[in-house]
């Protein structure tokens, strides 16, 4: 297969890899195939539609290294979902009666593209799947390389998202302040809401790497730095099932002895009670183009707060929101290794016309290699049966039970 251009897009919620991948890609074709001819789409599949790219010329090649540095994404991202034409008719992206797949299909071949990168959640590859199926019906061969990017970790069959990593880290770095905010009033109960809308990896992750930075630090108790007030107390995830009554119960005992409660809260967790709760009240649920429920507008982690605050004696409630600080951030040493990986098959892949998702395949043995877009799937839940979480729990007392 003969590739003269390549084009690149980043959509969906962003994620600390975005930035890098992007510079990765850039930086492996001009090592390898310097010929080949990069374009960028803006804004995702928003830029697709609208024929919005630019072209990586020479100073984009030389510093693309500058972008493993930061946060983001260069190029721009979107929640464009090619199937919903009602969606895109009524923001003007295409017009009634066309069909989106259609418009973005004659823009790749208008465009001259061979090899389209992806980089997204599952929902930006599934897209990028129906795309590529519609090109194959409509006799245009376009290769799709996707890379898999989410804080969430939750994209089947893939053992780890590029982003994740450093999102938990960075949602720990974030609780590590506001944290300290426990001894700001008499009992307080802190409520850290970490994003993950129907898996609780990143609550998981970032909940144990604080743990972990607190058992690791210098204390002074008789100076009334202590170790039991900064810690976690309590881990909320929306694959285990909660006993409000039995956690009050046993959070009030943690009130009453050192005087504050922290809690990790996974914002997709007890969703469901919530939205039955405000649709019985006659509130209207806000989604996104691709029928999710829009969590911003849910607020769980005040409606959590609001459940335990009379129930453990809470004078002072204060609920924090690490997303749009932890998944902003540029990638980590862990995650840049991935990225580098994963980049380096994508564009080996791209030039062999193999499309799929580049991941390690957890149905077959953990091996990294371009998984068939059909296999690509959204919401895997996070496994609340492995060790390093049960044993982050029974060191928390708090009994783990599923859904």
């Amino acid at each position: 297969m003969t590739v003269r251009r390549v084009a690149l897009l980043t959509a969906g919620g962003f994620a600390p890899c975005l930035s890098s991948a992007v510079g990765g890609l850039i930086e492996r074709y001009s090592e390898i195939a310097p010929d080949v001819e990069i374009i960028a789409y803006q804004y995702g599949y928003h830029g697709l539609l609208t024929g919005n790219f630019v072209t990586i010329d020479a100073e984009g090649r030389k510093d693309a290294a500058i972008l493993h540095r930061f946060g983001g994404s260069p190029i721009g991202n979107s929640r464009v979902k090619l199937t919903n034409a009602k969606d895109l008719v009524e923001r003007g992206l295409v017009k009634e009666g066309e069909d989106p797949l259609q418009v973005a299909a004659e823009r790749l071949r208008t465009d001259g593209v061979d090899v389209l990168h992806t980089i997204g959640g599952d929902d930006t590859n599934t897209t990028a799947a129906d795309l590529a199926a519609y090109l194959h019906e409509n006799n245009y061969e376009l290769t799709v390389v996707g890379l898999p990017k989410t804080i969430d970790n939750d994209i089947i069959p893939i053992r780890q998202s590029l982003g994740a990593w450093t999102a938990a880290e960075e949602a720990s770095g974030f609780a590590q302040h506001v944290i300290a905010e426990h001894r700001s009033n008499p009992r307080m109960l802190i409520v850290h809401e970490v994003m993950g809308r129907n898996c609780g990896y990143l609550t998981a992750q970032s909940a144990a790497y604080y743990h972990d930075w607190v058992g690791k630090q210098e204390w002074a108790p008789s100076l009334g730095l202590s170790q039991e007030r900064w810690d976690v107390h309590a881990v909320y995830l929306p694959e285990m099932a909660l006993d409000m009554d039995g956690e009050a119960t046993r959070l009030r005992a943690i009130m009453d002895e050192i005087g504050n409660v922290n809690i990790f809260l996974s914002e997709g967790a007890g969703i469901d009670e919530i939205i039955a709760e405000k649709e019985a009240a006659g509130e209207e649920i806000q989604r996104d183009p691709f029928g999710h429920v829009k969590l911003d507008t849910i607020n769980p982690g005040q409606w959590f707060a609001k459940q335990f605050a009379q129930r453990i004696g809470a004078e002072k409630v204060m609920v924090q929101k690490s997303g749009y600080y932890s998944r902003s951030w540029h990638a980590n040493p862990d995650d840049l290794r991935l990225i580098k990986s994963m980049v380096d098959l994508a564009v080996q892949c791209a030039l062999e016309g193999a499309s799929g998702v580049i991941g390690h395949d957890e149905e077959n043995g953990n091996v990294l290699t371009a998984i068939d877009f059909p296999r690509i799937k959204g919401a895997k839940p996070f496994d609340i049966t492995q060790e390093w979480f049960t044993d982050l729990m029974s060191e928390l007392g708090q009994e783990v039970r599923g859904r």
